[in-house]
């Protein structure tokens, strides 16, 4: 819709009118990018004072065209004078790709980086939007050093603790929407989003839709309902019902990951192994330390920067020696609901189910579901 024409924004004379949108997250780049032009345009996006250079091209040839009608539009007046927008969407060229490392590619570029350096006029802004840059490139370089850049990378889900920025992200884009998520379907959300920010805005416009203007609240069931199950969030639902100690979903999850493909040994060692390590570890934790439960699962790692560095040494962690606490603080929440004895027991049987399914001609859905009726299953006295 257009706008009255108005001043160019304090931060974008600051940066001499220059901006650039890059990163791995194709969606949350694309989104962020339209957000910034849309403030960026002197009148609106389809007005004559803007100008909008297509950069998602095929072959050296059409980037250097792109590049050049860049250049061009850059250093073209503004018709009837005022201000000017130019917007270079979505480049392609700027990723390591044969095209992006073509010489005639970068002999374009580096014309466009003296363009830059030389400065913009004061009535000129410029954006820049790219995914999977090659952040080595010297152009690129030219982008940070003389625009104000906003990068958005993809969140790694190989990566140990990827959740914890994965779970700050629903929560942002939550907020937006003035969602409230419970913190175990936050976890569980968080788990079948992947982190992808396309997936989680679909995802909570669908959660948007369902609940309506009068309740904002999220709960475990609405997620269950709701959103695409991915298989990292079915395996991290039989983890929660082993948090849980609820057999009869336990065993229900186990039979939907069997019929699904997954191997039984990858069940084994991703599901259940971690979540009774963890529960194991966090009961130990609480019984001697003295933790009083009604702690926040997600500000675990607080209650752990608390305790003294002999206390926590055994714990997992991440590559950069960080506390891994996403799961362990999911695990302290349940724990109670395991003596330390048991859990001592339930760890010995993952061994033994482990050991039973490569060395035995056993049924692998038997071994399992006999580990879960073990470890779940109440002890009488």
């Amino acid at each position: 819709m257009a706008r009255a024409a108005k001043s160019a924004p304090a931060k974008a004379e600051k940066s001499a009118g220059f901006h650039a949108v890059i990163g791995s997250d194709d969606g949350a780049v694309k989104e962020a990018a339209r957000r910034l032009a849309e403030t960026l345009a002197p009148v609106s996006l389809d007005d004559i004072s803007t100008e909008i250079i297509d950069g998602a091209v095929d072959g050296s040839g059409a980037a250097q065209q792109a590049i050049y009608a860049t250049i061009n539009a850059l250093q073209t007046p503004p018709f009837f004078g005022g201000e000017k927008f130019v917007w270079l969407k979505s480049a392609s060229f700027l990723a390591d790709t044969v095209t992006g490392r073509s010489n005639a590619v970068l002999e374009a570029l580096e014309g466009l980086a003296e363009v830059l350096k030389l400065g913009l006029s004061g009535d000129t802004r410029f954006l820049v939007s790219a995914v999977d840059v090659d952040k080595r490139r010297s152009f690129v370089k030219t982008l940070t050093k003389l625009g104000t850049v906003q990068v958005f990378d993809r969140i790694d889900s190989s990566k140990t603790g990827w959740e914890e920025g994965a779970a700050r992200l629903v929560e942002e884009r939550a907020d937006v929407l003035r969602l409230r998520f419970e913190e175990d379907a936050l976890q569980l959300f968080t788990l079948f989003t992947g982190g992808d920010s396309r997936v989680i805005a679909n995802e909570l416009e669908k959660i948007d839709l369902y609940l309506g203007a009068n309740n904002r609240r999220v709960t475990l069931e609405a997620v269950r309902l709701l959103v695409s199950r991915s298989r990292a969030g079915v395996i991290f639902e039989l983890g929660s019902a082993v948090q849980e100690r609820d057999l009869e979903r336990a065993l229900e999850l186990l039979s939907d990951l069997l019929a699904d493909g997954e191997t039984p040994i990858g069940i084994l060692l991703v599901a259940i192994v971690p979540t009774v390590r963890n529960l194991l570890l966090a009961r130990d934790l609480l019984d001697t330390q003295k933790i009083p439960r009604g702690f926040n699962a997600f500000r675990f790692g607080d209650v752990l920067a608390r305790l003294p560095e002999e206390a926590t040494a055994h714990l997992p962690r991440k590559k950069d020696g960080s506390l891994n606490t996403y799961g362990l603080g999911f695990a302290a929440v349940h724990a109670h609901r395991y003596s330390l004895p048991e859990l001592r027991s339930a760890l010995k049987a993952t061994v033994e189910a482990n050991v039973a399914l490569v060395t035995t001609g056993l049924e692998p859905r038997v071994i399992l579901e006999q580990l879960l009726v073990k470890v779940l299953g109440r002890r009488e006295g």
